[in-house]
């Protein structure tokens, strides 16, 4: 926090604070919340396979619409995101970072195995004192047997 003095805010509290948004995607994609990823998207721009997404109806919607689930209400699938790269402006209110991500999906019927490997790009913006989404780039670098976990592939089977 600044102090009245004009000390720059502590840069450590910003780091923490992004990490956790990055995290809570990872728990809230695996989770099936996709209600809860519309709010953790929602003053961002969603780019991934298909033409960009904003606003929170329009992300959940597009979860919706790619992702499979499954009876216990997940799409069994394990988000790992690594290498985060971050860097925080402080005095600007933004912050950038870059990291790894590797897909793990088990089934049943499907052994515990990577299905899709790839980067995030992201950008953040501190409003109101909060750390938000600004934008989320995924791109998919490696990909697996993802015919259980997203229904355009399901479909191409």
């Amino acid at each position: 926090m600044s102090t009245s003095i004009g000390m720059p805010a502590d840069p450590t509290l910003s780091y923490r604070a992004i990490e956790n948004l990055i995290a809570r995607y990872a728990e809230l994609v695996d989770d099936g919340d996709f209600a809860g990823l519309g709010t953790l998207l929602a003053d961002a721009t969603f780019t991934g396979s298909g033409e960009p997404v904003s606003g929170r109806e329009a992300i959940e919607e597009m979860f919706k619409e790619t992702l499979i689930v499954y009876a216990d209400g997940t799409p069994r699938t394990h988000h790992v995101t690594t290498n985060v790269a971050l860097e925080v402006d402080e005095q600007a209110n933004t912050a950038v970072s870059r990291s790894y991500v590797t897909v793990f999906q088990a089934l049943p019927d499907l052994p515990l195995q990577p299905i899709a490997a790839g980067r995030y790009h992201d950008r953040f913006e501190r409003r109101d004192g909060q750390w938000r989404f600004a934008e989320r780039r995924v791109r998919i670098n490696l990909i697996g047997d993802v015919s259980r976990h997203a229904h355009q592939a399901a479909a191409r089977r």
